[in-house]
């Protein structure tokens, strides 16, 4: 007789590195986390199959919808090393946050996307708790997302986050940059660091060149290695908000990756520039220190970090001192760093 065939031992998913039920765990979290920036615009529950909201039409006379996508990037690796997970979910959706706010746009609601190898519940919850946070703080509703366990894909400990953000603006009140004109104003408003930008660069200079180690203090910077490249990437929500209801603005640049010399240009009309002058503002010391130690060139540095500034106003001469006043009375720092001339749509640094 044949010799009987041994039967194969059950293999589930969690053998293939995916735990379901870990996972329902963490959803479960999420769901409360989320839920506390719903407002009466979200007519969904987290965990369907797509978020509901509810355009409220009556504020709006030609609503028009804004959007955008972004990641956190390499500042990713730090958190792994430093194991802290809760500031980089503030830093994406500040970060689209901003990117909506310059083209006047509030906004309304945020989706997230989360890819690990092997979920960590309390990792899991110290990113939706930082995304949550900020979305309050943005008066924008988390309305869902994805959580994606891909064992193979990204090694233990790491993972990738993403977000896509939605907003509203009446279309008069859209600002893209069209009535811009030469002798405009540029006002510069500060960041509180590298913000989410140029950090392939920067941990390649503080970690291999100079061979820190993230919980060394640098004298120069006042702060330890780590801390000061994990520095929020702050939201400038408040204070958009505040100049376009006074229309006050032409236009506005979120300087992300590609610094002011590739952003900038992104909201000029044809046939202008924008001179930029260096010096007209106090580089935040990471960067200077940053440039020596990799003997960085100053045009390699300006088109790689936002250089201290994280937002440029475009602003007509005539509207200035009520812009200034503005900013005095929010407590808002800023510094003049330049015009608009007639030019080939790029910078000119001065």
């Amino acid at each position: 007789m044949p010799e009987a065939k041994k039967k194969a031992a059950s293999v589930s998913y969690a053998d293939a590195g995916v735990d379901i039920s870990s996972g329902d765990r963490a959803k479960q979290r999420i769901k409360y986390l989320a839920q506390r920036t719903f407002s009466k615009n979200v007519l969904s529950e987290i965990g369907g199959f797509g978020g509901l909201f509810k355009l409220d039409t009556a504020k709006y006379k030609q609503p028009i919808l804004v959007s955008s996508a972004d990641g956190v990037g390499t500042k990713l690796k730090l958190a792994f090393e430093l194991g802290i997970h809760h500031t980089v979910g503030a830093d994406l959706v500040n970060h689209c946050v901003n990117d909506i706010g310059v083209q006047g746009a509030t906004p309304l609601f945020f989706l997230d996307y989360l890819a690990t190898g092997r979920l960590d519940g309390e990792v899991t919850e110290k990113i939706v708790s930082g995304l949550a946070d900020a979305c309050r703080a943005n008066s924008c509703a988390l309305i869902g997302g994805e959580t994606a366990q891909m064992p193979g894909f990204y090694q233990d400990g790491e993972y990738d986050l993403a977000g896509f953000i939605v907003g509203v603006v009446d279309r008069d009140k859209l600002i893209t940059g069209a009535g811009i004109k030469p002798g405009d104003v540029l006002i510069g408003l500060p960041s509180t660091g590298l913000h989410t930008n140029g950090y392939s660069l920067a941990r390649k200079l503080f970690f291999e060149i100079a061979g820190y180690k993230p919980e060394l203090y640098i004298n120069a910077l006042k702060d330890k290695a780590g801390a000061a490249l994990m520095k929020t990437h702050r939201s400038y929500l408040s204070v958009i908000q505040k100049l376009t209801a006074g229309e006050l603005v032409e236009g506005m640049a979120h300087i992300t990756g590609g610094g002011i010399t590739e952003n900038l240009p992104r909201i000029l009309p044809k046939g202008l520039a924008a001179v930029v002058d260096i010096g007209s503002w106090p580089v935040l010391p990471i960067f200077e220190h940053l440039r020596e130690l990799g003997n960085v060139e100053q045009e390699e540095m300006l088109r790689t970090f936002n250089m201290g500034i994280g937002l440029i106003a475009v602003v007509k001469p005539e509207k200035f001192k009520r812009v200034t006043g503005l900013l005095d009375r929010a407590s808002e720092k800023f510094h003049v760093i330049g015009r608009i001339v007639k030019g080939d749509r790029k910078v000119i640094y001065g």
